[in-house]
């Protein structure tokens, strides 16, 4: 399942280590919005770990600094 640009916006931003509060303030949104969008992501990429969610992030090139060789 594809993320829609705002969970990939708000994914690199997870992936920053910036908490719900922080993302909020960022994007000017409210912090309730945050966690939807959240869980949603996780659901999409059936995890919720900070591994798993940056893995996703490097294999979809939204990490500057980071390739992804696709060796497991």
């Amino acid at each position: 399942m594809k993320l829609s640009e705002r969970e990939k916006e708000i994914l690199a931003l997870i992936v920053k280590e910036l908490s719900s509060q922080e993302i909020a303030k960022t994007l000017k949104i409210s912090v309730r919005t945050v966690d939807t969008h959240r869980k949603h992501i996780g659901k999409k990429l059936q995890t919720t770990s900070l591994i798993g969610l940056t893995k996703y992030a490097i294999q979809e090139g939204m990490i500057e600094g980071f390739r992804y060789s696709g060796k497991k």
